[in-house]
C-alpha cells in the first residue's frame, strides 16, 4: 500500500497539540522535576510548538485544498506519463474531512472528460482515469469505439508509429488524445449502466489501462479531487525532476 501522507500529517499533528496541552496542563499542575528531565521535557514541548503551526497549515492545504500525486502507471498515456506529478484540485468536486473523507459539503460534480483522482473498489491506493460516464448513463464499447447514452463519441486519428495509434477524442467540450494498439485485437461489446452515486472512468491509453471496464464503477464518497495541472516530472532513479511537461489540463 502507499504511504498516506495525508493521514501521517494529521497524525502528527494530533501529537504536536497534545504535547502542548500536556505542557500547559504540567505547568499548572504538576509539581517540579529534575532539573534533567525539565530540560528534556522543554525541547520535546518547543519542538512540537514550532512545527505545529506549519503541521497544521499543511494539513489544512493537503486536505482540503491541493495535494500532489505522482502517475505511477502508463494508463493514461498520452495524456500523463509515468513520473509525471499532478496537482489534484481537492476540493472541485465537495470540501471533505481529511482522513475520514466525510463530504462536508458539495461545490460540483465531476463532468464527462476529467480527469480526476479516485479509490477504487478493489484497491485503496489513489488511481487516476478519465471521466467518461456519469449517474445514469449508458456506456457502450465495441470495436473500440466509445458511445454514451447512444451517441459515438468522436474520435479522429491524428497519427500512426510503431502500431500504436493516437486520436483525438471529444467528450462534450472536452477534447484529448488517447492512444489505442493497432495490432490488438478489437474487444467484444460490452455495455454498462451507471448506478446512482457512481462514475465509469477509463484511461487514454485504452488498450493498457484496467478500468472501470475491468472493475467496475467508481463510488461518488470514493472521489478524491480533479486533476488540474502537470507541475513536475522525474525519471525513475537518480535522475533530477525537470519542468518541461508543466501545463494545466
Amino acid at each position: 500500500m502507499d504511504i498516506d501522507f495525508t493521514y501521517l500529517l494529521t497524525m502528527a499533528t494530533l501529537v504536536a497539540f497534545v504535547i502542548w496541552l500536556g505542557d500547559i496542563a504540567y505547568r499548572r499542575v504538576a509539581p517540579r522535576f529534575g532539573h534533567a528531565v525539565a530540560e528534556a521535557r522543554n525541547v520535546i514541548v518547543e519542538y512540537a510548538r514550532s512545527l505545529l503551526p506549519a503541521l497544521v497549515l499543511i494539513v489544512l492545504v493537503r486536505g482540503f485544498l491541493y495535494e500532489p500525486y505522482q502517475i505511477p502507471s502508463g494508463s493514461m498515456i498520452p495524456t500523463l506519463e509515468i513520473g509525471d506529478f499532478v496537482l489534484v484540485n481537492k476540493h472541485a468536486y465537495g470540501v471533505r474531512l481529511p482522513v475520514l473523507g466525510t463530504k462536508v459539503f458539495d461545490v460540483d460534480a465531476p463532468a464527462r472528460g476529467d480527469v480526476m483522482v479516485f479509490v477504487p473498489p478493489h484497491d485503496d491506493r489513489y488511481f487516476i482515469k478519465r471521466v467518461i460516464g456519469l449517474p445514469g448513463d449508458r456506456v457502450v464499447y465495441v470495436n473500440k469505439s466509445l458511445y454514451v447514452n447512444g451517441e459515438r463519441v468522436s474520435q479522429r486519428l491524428v497519427d500512426s508509429q510503431g502500431g500504436i495509434q493516437a486520436f483525438e477524442e471529444s467528450l462534450g467540450e472536452n477534447a484529448h488524445r488517447i492512444h489505442a494498439a493497432g495490432h490488438r485485437p478489437p474487444r467484444m461489446r460490452r455495455v454498462w449502466t451507471v448506478p446512482v452515486g457512481h462514475y465509469f472512468v477509463m484511461g487514454d491509453n485504452r488498450d493498457f489501462s484496467q478500468d472501470s471496464r475491468a472493475w467496475g464503477f467508481v463510488k461518488e464518497d470514493k472521489v478524491v479531487g480533479k486533476a488540474i495541472a502537470i507541475w513536475a516530472h522525474k525519471e525513475a532513479g537518480w535522475n533530477l525532476p525537470t519542468f518541461a511537461r508543466n501545463r494545466f489540463f
